[in-house]
């Protein structure tokens, strides 16, 4: 049986904040998630289903800071934020973990100066040629233990061949990096898996399915047609915004003009985006003070997803082995059972800086959330009882918040006055106990010297997961993107 639940301070904390939870009927789902992405040139060519769409980007800079300047994002992702706001003018810096999203940055980086003659010449020749007879032992696919067996064997043999190719008779690097791409854009589809969640889905065809009821993720594609068809979109894209280089002047925009007619207008040379490859808790403390105008991210949920094994099949593509990918596990923000404290790593590090006193003061914000604390004992209580469906649930919720008081300190420590911060994320729900995810996060914020502008939620929020439905009842949960102003 449930424990007895207390709200007392989520219920004060709601109060604290209810006039700032405004419904945004210009936001839904779409606008929020990678699906807003879907139709959009370059965005379209990876399903980077962590990232929000270019539009939202689009609308939040129209509406709050019209004004380019400086805009950071320390989830930065596939880089949406960061070549939609450079698209409109502004400087864009990004931090992001997973090799995944730094190889498709820089690939995006590479296909808005790539000289599409070269580019189409060298495809022209890459048609003509049966990839499986480049094929190399030397090149094999490094599979990772939770990949083995995800591609048939002769899709496997063509996606070696076409990398060998590419490796020995692409002399442009450029191209080849580009192409290489490519084919890490295709892999979910020439594969037997489907990312889902918190996992790979295998296709029954794989021999690994585990699931209770066959799963058919449907049409497999052969290698040599998905590279056609991924090499095709990518060639219409690129065509399309060198046309639109010629078409576009100045012209009043939208709320919702695309990122193609936006760098059309000449008032301003595009820059490209800065890159930091690691972890935001080492990178941010070294930023300078009040030197960020604008920060529009989308830190992970804390909803017990694991992009290493969301996106295992592109890690082993880039070359991650298994010490790299726990490593990346471990670096990651807390959001899975599996990652372990950082408490001890954070304070060796502030100390290192000589900013121990940081430290402690972030510190002693996280122990005085009181909605946070209570929300953490009824988990305990829920670990001891055997109510909760993992263990270390509750572990990973402490550490989630603790971790997230060190992000948001820092981007209120780096944000200049005036600024604001933009936050898309989920409120969170385990064995029937609400986590208010947003008002946790905001409530520190304004711990921090920031002050909540907004609470914008979807007009209609997310279920909780159907296993959580089956023991509690449908409930719907936020969905919400939050801005803070300094």
């Amino acid at each position: 049986m449930p424990i007895f639940s207390s709200l007392t301070a989520r219920n004060a904390l709601y109060e604290k904040f209810k006039s700032k939870i405004i419904n945004n009927p210009i936001l839904d789902r779409n606008l929020v998630s990678y699906q807003g992405n879907k139709q959009a040139p370059f965005s379209a060519w990876f399903k980077y289903r962590e990232g929000f769409s270019e539009r939202l980007v689009t609308y939040i800079l129209k509406t709050l800071q019209p004004k380019p300047g400086l805009l950071l994002d320390p989830f930065s992702g596939s880089g949406t934020s960061l070549f939609t706001a450079s698209e409109l003018g502004w400087q864009t810096t990004g931090i992001e973990l997973l090799p995944v999203g730094i190889f498709a940055t820089e690939a995006r980086i590479i296909a808005q100066k790539i000289n599409i003659e070269l580019l189409k010449s060298v495809i022209y020749k890459l048609e003509k040629i049966d990839y499986k007879d480049y094929y190399k032992d030397s090149l094999a696919f490094k599979h990772l233990a939770i990949t083995r067996g995800a591609f048939s064997e002769i899709n496997e043999k063509q996606l070696v061949g076409y990398l060998s190719y590419c490796h020995d008779f692409i002399r442009d690097k450029n191209i080849q990096q580009l192409l290489m791409y490519t084919a890490l854009c295709i892999l979910e589809d020439i594969s037997y898996t489907r990312k889902d969640g918190q996992y790979l889905r295998w296709d029954f065809r794989s021999g690994r399915s585990k699931g209770k009821t066959e799963f058919n993720k449907g049409e497999i594609l052969s290698f040599e047609d998905a590279i056609r068809r991924k090499l095709k979109q990518i060639i219409s894209d690129l065509e399309l915004d060198y046309i639109q280089l010629d078409l576009f002047s100045n012209t009043e925009l939208s709320t919702f003009t695309t990122i193609k007619s936006v760098n059309k207008s000449g008032n301003f040379e595009i820059l490209e985006p800065q890159l930091y490859e690691g972890s935001c808790l080492e990178i941010l403390p070294t930023f300078p003070d009040n030197s960020i105008d604008v920060v529009i991210t989308s830190p992970p949920y804390l909803n017990r997803y694991d992009y290493t094994r969301t996106y295992a099949l592109e890690l082993a593509f880039l070359g991650c082995s298994e010490d790299k990918v726990k490593n990346l596990r471990q670096q990651m923000l807390s959001c899975t059972v599996e990652n372990r404290d950082k408490h001890k790593y954070l304070e060796e590090y502030y100390t290192s800086k000589e900013r121990y006193d940081e430290f402690l003061k972030i510190d002693a914000v996280f122990k005085q959330q009181a909605a946070l604390q209570e929300v953490l004992m009824i988990l305990e209580e829920y670990k001891k009882e055997r109510n909760l469906n993992n263990k270390n649930i509750a572990r990973m919720v402490h550490n989630y918040f603790y971790e997230m008081c060190f992000v948001i300190y820092e981007l209120s420590r780096i944000l200049k006055s005036g600024g604001i911060i933009t936050i898309v994320n989920d409120n969170v729900k385990y064995a029937g106990e609400e986590i208010p995810v947003d008002l946790i996060l905001s409530d520190i914020a304004e711990s921090f010297g920031l002050r909540t502008k907004y609470i914008w939620t979807l007009g209609r929020g997310k279920g909780n997961s159907s296993q959580q439905m089956g023991s509690y009842g449908r409930t719907e949960l936020r969905k919400c993107v939050y801005i803070w102003e300094k």
